[in-house]
């Protein structure tokens, strides 16, 4: 974290040794370390050990070659994130606009928003805002945004939890679609109840109900539980069966967008959607924060507007 330009940090000897050590740790070497930091290799050792003195345990195992950090040092190191993020955290609140987005972002989504749309506007993110870190994680469940600390989960669909803070950054839906080759042999449905009859191919999303479709249409909500010889909670996996006619997709319009426009894929039941907004969801706590709401903002209007923008019907 480049929390150096802090005065709090500079006025403050043990938010200094703070910093020091994650520094090291991030680096893995104390000589990195002091060279981004201005310091000494002496400096930086003298400061090291003044803090293992203070906290009373080892921090580093330390050879010729390498640096690691101890089980205790990692231990500490979370301790340590901990304050400086409360630290940048205070300094947003009292300067507001007037100080730079600085610390450490860690976000959580979905693998393919997260590889083609999230991660590329993440750098762009980064390339703003020099001071600001990202760590993105891309798992195929929903975060426990608390005991995982991480700052924003990014989700498609509703969001349930009454403790967190759901800021819708684009909107989309969910559709049916299938490959032409699948159409000409198995036919059109032409209505939402006939897809029982059908081949299904399921993807259990991070908010979707395993085997039932929910989708609403000229008749208000419906529902029809649907089946398939081939199922995936890897959304790629899936668009790809459904490449080679396998069967019947609900994807999100900006997921199979594409292979519409190649005619890899056909619209099915037009009259018939599933509401799939995205949203990035924070605590209470993290959503004052001037560095999670830039990003939100960012987040915003790239996904409505920029390169890297969902595209919709």
């Amino acid at each position: 974290m480049e929390n150096q330009n802090s005065p709090l940090v500079n006025n403050d000897p043990f938010l200094r040794d703070l910093l020091l050590f994650s520094t090291i740790a991030k680096r893995a070497s104390f000589i990195a370390a002091g060279s981004e930091l201005g310091i000494s290799p002496a400096h930086v050792s003298k400061r090291i050990a003044a803090l293992e003195e203070t906290l009373g345990c080892k921090l580093f195992n330390r050879t010729t070659r390498r640096v690691s950090i101890t089980s205790d040092g990692e231990v500490m190191l979370v301790w340590a994130q901990t304050i400086m993020d409360n630290v940048n955290g205070m300094l947003e609140t009292s300067l507001g606009d007037r100080v730079e987005p600085r610390g450490t972002l860690r976000i959580s989504t979905s693998h393919r928003l997260g590889r083609f749309h999230i991660a590329p506007i993440l750098a762009l993110l980064r390339k703003r805002y020099p001071k600001l870190e990202v760590w993105l994680e891309l798992v195929d469940r929903r975060t426990d945004l608390i005991a995982e600390k991480f700052d924003i989960d990014i989700r498609i669909g509703e969001v349930n939890e009454q403790n967190l803070i759901a800021h819708k950054i684009a909107e989309s839906h969910r559709i049916l679609c299938a490959a032409p080759s699948y159409l000409e042999d198995r036919g059109h449905p032409s209505m939402l109840s006939e897809l029982t009859l059908h081949d299904c191919l399921l993807f259990r999303g991070r908010d979707q109900s395993f085997g039932v479709w929910r989708l609403e249409g000229p008749n208000g909500m419906e529902s029809v539980k649907v089946t398939g010889p081939m199922a995936s909670n890897h959304s790629d996996v899936v668009r790809e069966w459904s490449h080679e006619g396998f069967g019947i997709i609900m994807a999100s319009t900006w997921d199979v967008a594409p292979s519409i426009e190649e005619g890899k894929l056909v619209r099915i039941l037009s009259s018939y959607r599933q509401t799939a907004n995205v949203s990035a969801v924070t605590t209470v706590r993290a959503s004052g924060s001037a560095k999670i709401n830039v990003c939100l903002e960012f987040l915003t209007a790239q996904l409505n507007a920029g390169a890297y923008a969902l595209k919709g019907f």
